[in-house]
Protein backbone atom coordinates (compact mmCIF):
# COMPACT_ATOMS: atom_id res chain seq x y z
CA UNK A 1 0.00 0.00 0.00
CA UNK A 2 1.76 3.07 -1.34
CA UNK A 3 -0.39 5.46 0.69
CA UNK A 4 0.39 3.73 3.97
CA UNK A 5 4.09 3.50 3.16
CA UNK A 6 4.39 7.23 2.38
CA UNK A 7 2.39 8.22 5.47
CA UNK A 8 4.43 5.85 7.62
CA UNK A 9 7.73 7.32 6.38
CA UNK A 10 6.41 10.88 6.77
CA UNK A 11 5.23 10.12 10.29
CA UNK A 12 8.60 8.68 11.31
CA UNK A 13 10.38 11.73 9.84
CA UNK A 14 8.08 14.12 11.71
CA UNK A 15 8.57 12.15 14.95
CA UNK A 16 12.33 12.38 14.61
CA UNK A 17 12.20 16.13 13.88
CA UNK A 18 9.73 16.71 16.70
CA UNK A 19 11.90 14.87 19.21
CA UNK A 20 14.95 16.96 18.28
CA UNK A 21 13.02 20.25 18.36
CA UNK A 22 11.36 19.38 21.65
CA UNK A 23 14.75 18.64 23.23
CA UNK A 24 16.15 21.97 21.95
CA UNK A 25 13.04 23.79 23.15
CA UNK A 26 13.35 22.25 26.60
CA UNK A 27 16.98 23.44 26.89
CA UNK A 28 16.11 26.99 25.84
CA UNK A 29 13.11 27.06 28.16
CA UNK A 30 15.20 25.89 31.12
CA UNK A 31 17.52 28.87 30.61
CA UNK A 32 14.64 31.32 31.17
CA UNK A 33 14.68 30.94 34.94
CA UNK A 34 18.47 31.25 35.01
CA UNK A 35 18.50 34.35 32.79
CA UNK A 36 16.09 36.32 35.01
CA UNK A 37 13.38 37.15 32.44
CA UNK A 38 12.49 36.05 28.94
CA UNK A 39 13.77 39.38 27.65
CA UNK A 40 17.28 38.37 28.71
CA UNK A 41 17.25 35.60 26.06
CA UNK A 42 16.66 37.90 23.10
CA UNK A 43 20.39 38.03 22.29
CA UNK A 44 20.53 34.22 21.76
CA UNK A 45 18.18 31.66 20.21
CA UNK A 46 14.60 32.55 21.13
CA UNK A 47 12.69 29.90 23.03
CA UNK A 48 9.51 31.44 21.63
CA UNK A 49 10.63 30.61 18.08
CA UNK A 50 11.49 27.06 19.14
CA UNK A 51 8.08 26.75 20.78
CA UNK A 52 6.39 27.87 17.56
CA UNK A 53 8.40 25.32 15.51
CA UNK A 54 7.53 22.49 17.92
CA UNK A 55 3.88 23.47 17.86
CA UNK A 56 3.90 23.46 14.05
CA UNK A 57 5.55 20.02 13.92
CA UNK A 58 3.03 18.63 16.41
CA UNK A 59 0.20 19.92 14.23
CA UNK A 60 1.69 18.26 11.12
CA UNK A 61 2.22 15.05 13.08
CA UNK A 62 -1.44 15.13 14.11
CA UNK A 63 -2.54 15.55 10.47
CA UNK A 64 -0.37 12.59 9.43
CA UNK A 65 -1.80 10.43 12.21
CA UNK A 66 -5.30 11.40 11.12
CA UNK A 67 -4.46 10.24 7.60
CA UNK A 68 -3.12 6.94 9.01
CA UNK A 69 -6.36 6.50 10.98
CA UNK A 70 -8.24 6.90 7.72
CA UNK A 71 -6.06 4.14 6.22
CA UNK A 72 -6.74 1.93 9.26
CA UNK A 73 -10.51 2.28 8.76
CA UNK A 74 -10.45 1.79 4.98
CA UNK A 75 -12.86 -1.14 4.45
CA UNK A 76 -12.23 -1.30 0.73
CA UNK A 77 -8.54 -1.98 1.28
CA UNK A 78 -8.13 -3.10 4.90
CA UNK A 79 -4.57 -2.92 6.32
CA UNK A 80 -2.70 -5.84 7.79
CA UNK A 81 -2.22 -6.43 11.50
CA UNK A 82 1.36 -5.18 11.35
CA UNK A 83 0.14 -1.98 9.74
CA UNK A 84 -2.53 -1.56 12.42
CA UNK A 85 0.09 -2.05 15.15
CA UNK A 86 2.37 0.52 13.47
CA UNK A 87 -0.53 2.99 13.14
CA UNK A 88 -1.38 2.47 16.84
CA UNK A 89 2.25 2.99 17.81
CA UNK A 90 2.36 6.26 15.83
CA UNK A 91 -0.86 7.34 17.56
CA UNK A 92 0.60 6.57 21.02
CA UNK A 93 3.84 8.43 20.20
CA UNK A 94 1.82 11.42 18.98
CA UNK A 95 -0.21 11.51 22.19
CA UNK A 96 2.95 11.19 24.32
CA UNK A 97 4.61 14.02 22.39
CA UNK A 98 1.52 16.17 22.84
CA UNK A 99 1.47 15.62 26.61
CA UNK A 100 5.24 16.25 26.87
CA UNK A 101 4.97 19.44 24.84
CA UNK A 102 2.06 20.78 26.91
CA UNK A 103 3.89 19.96 30.15
CA UNK A 104 7.09 21.67 28.98
CA UNK A 105 5.13 24.65 27.70
CA UNK A 106 3.36 25.03 31.07
CA UNK A 107 6.69 24.81 32.91
CA UNK A 108 8.15 27.47 30.63
CA UNK A 109 5.23 29.81 31.26
CA UNK A 110 5.51 29.26 35.01
CA UNK A 111 9.26 29.98 34.87
CA UNK A 112 8.67 33.14 32.85
CA UNK A 113 5.97 34.34 35.24
CA UNK A 114 8.20 33.68 38.23
CA UNK A 115 11.17 35.41 36.60
CA UNK A 116 9.07 38.45 35.73
CA UNK A 117 7.67 38.53 39.25
CA UNK A 118 11.15 38.41 40.76
CA UNK A 119 12.29 41.10 38.36
CA UNK A 120 9.36 43.29 39.44
CA UNK A 121 10.21 42.72 43.08
CA UNK A 122 13.85 43.62 42.43
CA UNK A 123 12.76 46.79 40.64
CA UNK A 124 10.52 47.72 43.58
CA UNK A 125 13.39 47.08 46.00
CA UNK A 126 15.77 49.18 43.90
CA UNK A 127 13.20 51.97 43.72
CA UNK A 128 12.71 51.80 47.50
CA UNK A 129 16.47 51.87 48.05
CA UNK A 130 16.78 54.86 45.75
CA UNK A 131 13.95 56.66 47.57
CA UNK A 132 15.47 55.82 50.97
CA UNK A 133 18.87 57.04 49.79
CA UNK A 134 17.35 60.33 48.58
CA UNK A 135 15.59 60.76 51.93
CA UNK A 136 18.86 60.11 53.79
CA UNK A 137 20.70 62.61 51.60
CA UNK A 138 17.99 65.21 52.22
CA UNK A 139 18.15 64.56 55.97
CA UNK A 140 21.94 64.83 55.82
CA UNK A 141 21.52 68.20 54.08
CA UNK A 142 19.19 69.39 56.87
CA UNK A 143 21.69 68.25 59.50
CA UNK A 144 24.54 70.04 57.72
CA UNK A 145 22.43 73.22 57.54
CA UNK A 146 21.68 72.93 61.27
CA UNK A 147 25.40 72.51 62.01
CA UNK A 148 26.18 75.61 59.94
CA UNK A 149 23.55 77.62 61.82
CA UNK A 150 24.93 76.43 65.15
CA UNK A 151 28.47 77.35 64.08
CA UNK A 152 27.29 80.82 63.01
CA UNK A 153 25.45 81.28 66.32
CA UNK A 154 28.50 80.22 68.29
CA UNK A 155 30.68 82.59 66.28
CA UNK A 156 28.29 85.47 66.97
CA UNK A 157 28.22 84.55 70.66
CA UNK A 158 32.02 84.48 70.71
CA UNK A 159 32.19 87.92 69.08
CA UNK A 160 29.62 89.28 71.55
CA UNK A 161 31.66 87.87 74.44
CA UNK A 162 34.79 89.49 73.06
CA UNK A 163 32.95 92.84 72.69
CA UNK A 164 31.61 92.61 76.23
CA UNK A 165 35.10 91.84 77.51
CA UNK A 166 36.47 94.86 75.61
CA UNK A 167 33.76 97.13 77.09
CA UNK A 168 34.57 95.85 80.57
CA UNK A 169 38.26 96.53 80.00
CA UNK A 170 37.55 100.08 78.78
CA UNK A 171 35.21 100.73 81.73
CA UNK A 172 37.91 99.54 84.07
CA UNK A 173 40.43 101.85 82.35
CA UNK A 174 38.06 104.83 82.60
CA UNK A 175 37.43 104.08 86.27
CA UNK A 176 41.13 103.90 86.87
CA UNK A 177 41.67 107.24 85.10
CA UNK A 178 38.88 108.87 87.12
CA UNK A 179 40.36 107.53 90.36
CA UNK A 180 43.76 108.87 89.40
CA UNK A 181 42.30 112.29 88.55
CA UNK A 182 40.51 112.44 91.91
CA UNK A 183 43.74 111.47 93.56
CA UNK A 184 45.62 114.18 91.70
CA UNK A 185 43.02 116.76 92.67
CA UNK A 186 43.21 115.71 96.29
CA UNK A 187 47.03 115.72 96.34
CA UNK A 188 47.56 119.15 94.67
CA UNK A 189 46.75 121.93 97.19
CA UNK A 190 44.61 124.89 96.08
CA UNK A 191 43.08 123.26 93.02
CA UNK A 192 39.73 122.72 94.73
CA UNK A 193 39.70 126.36 95.86
CA UNK A 194 40.44 127.57 92.35
CA UNK A 195 37.67 125.41 90.93
CA UNK A 196 35.29 126.73 93.62
CA UNK A 197 36.16 130.34 92.77
CA UNK A 198 35.60 129.65 89.06
CA UNK A 199 32.13 128.26 89.79
CA UNK A 200 31.27 131.24 92.03
CA UNK A 201 32.38 133.69 89.32
CA UNK A 202 30.27 131.93 86.72
CA UNK A 203 27.23 132.16 89.00
CA UNK A 204 27.89 135.84 89.69
CA UNK A 205 28.27 136.62 86.00
CA UNK A 206 25.02 134.80 85.36
CA UNK A 207 23.25 136.90 87.98
CA UNK A 208 24.65 140.13 86.53
CA UNK A 209 23.65 139.22 82.98
CA UNK A 210 20.19 138.22 84.20
CA UNK A 211 19.78 141.52 86.02
CA UNK A 212 20.86 143.56 82.99
CA UNK A 213 18.42 141.67 80.79
CA UNK A 214 15.62 142.32 83.30
CA UNK A 215 16.39 146.11 83.46
CA UNK A 216 16.45 146.27 79.67
CA UNK A 217 13.12 144.54 79.41
CA UNK A 218 11.65 146.87 82.07
CA UNK A 219 12.68 150.04 80.22
CA UNK A 220 11.57 148.53 76.88
CA UNK A 221 8.11 147.71 78.18
CA UNK A 222 7.84 151.12 79.85
CA UNK A 223 8.78 152.81 76.58
CA UNK A 224 6.24 150.74 74.60
CA UNK A 225 3.27 151.44 76.96
CA UNK A 226 4.00 155.06 77.66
Amino acid sequence: MATYDSLHRQCRTLESLFDAKLTSYSRLAASVSRAGTDNDLEAGPSWREAESEVDELLEKLGETNAALDAVAHDTSNPPSQSMLRAIQRHRDVYQDYGREFRRTKANVQAAVDQANLLSGVRNDIDAHKSSAADALLAERGHIDSSHQMIDATLECASQAHETRTEFARQRSSLGSIQTRMVGVLNTVPGINNILSMIHKRRRRDAYIIGGLIGICLFFLLRYLFR
